[in-house]
């Protein structure tokens, strides 16, 4: 199940995710993991997307590295951070061949629907780190917290325009994931169009997140992130992972 998000409805992604809705949380991100890797030069984010966050990240090191499995919404990153490099690749199996100071994977780690891919992903992250380097893993949701909810988005440019509702909710309380489904009505050259998008995420337990990263042979803790007032209540989680590299 490829979610059409990714690839044929990359031209309408950035009326769904605003680029500015990432600068907080980017700097958040940032300090965080300067204060785990003080002069910290070299970041690698895996599941790096349209390149949203990147844009404010990137800044705050010298070199930044940004893989994506989905070469349209790569396409779309490098016109955002052209100073950037960009990888294709998928973050359970990528080996780029160098080491850097700090890894970041944000929400594209929720497409892990298994113990044994999560894990996957956290194994790549610290094959990645120099020693005293930091993984910051920052999922959507974590089980103990999660509960059905769903969010309105509305975008417009020159071009086109979106409406969507996006609903989360968990079809089966007793496995390890939960849907998402979209429901987006676009609208392109006078004419309107209804698409469903469902997406399967992970949802595992706090104590699953810390087994696995230190599995992989991570030191980790949790931390805290400040959320929007709107996801207050929601499915979100506010907890992260810190995950330092002996």
């Amino acid at each position: 199940m490829e979610p059409r998000l990714y690839d044929e409805l990359v031209p309408f992604y950035h009326l769904l995710d605003p680029l500015d809705d990432h600068r907080d949380e980017a700097e958040v991100f940032a300090e965080v993991l300067h204060a785990a890797v003080p002069g910290a030069r070299a970041l690698l984010e895996l599941g790096s997307g349209a390149g949203h966050g990147a844009h404010f990240l990137a800044p705050r090191f010298e070199t930044a590295t940004l893989c994506d499995r989905s070469a349209a919404m790569l396409a779309r990153s490098r016109t955002l951070n052209p100073g950037c490099v960009h990888v294709e690749g998928d973050m359970r199996t990528i080996r780029i061949g160098r080491s850097f100071d700090c890894v970041l994977v944000h929400d594209a780690i929720t497409y892990m629907t298994t113990r044994a891919d999560l894990l996957a992903v956290i194994e790549t992250a610290h094959a990645h780190l120099r020693p005293g380097g930091a993984a910051l893993l920052v999922p959507d949701c974590v089980k103990e917290s999660f509960c059905e909810s769903h969010e309105d988005h509305a975008g417009d440019d020159d071009e086109r325009s979106l409406r969507c509702i996006a609903w989360s909710w968990d079809p089966d309380p007793d496995d390890e994931t939960h849907v998402g489904d979209f429901a987006f009505l676009l609208r392109e050259g006078g004419e309107v169009r209804a698409v469903h998008d469902r997406h399967l995420f992970g949802l595992f337990a706090t104590q699953t997140w810390l087994e696995l990263c230190a599995q992989a042979g991570f030191e980790v803790e949790v931390l805290r992130r400040p959320l929007p007032e709107e996801y207050v209540g929601s499915a979100y989680t506010d907890q992260m992972f810190l995950c330092r590299k002996p």
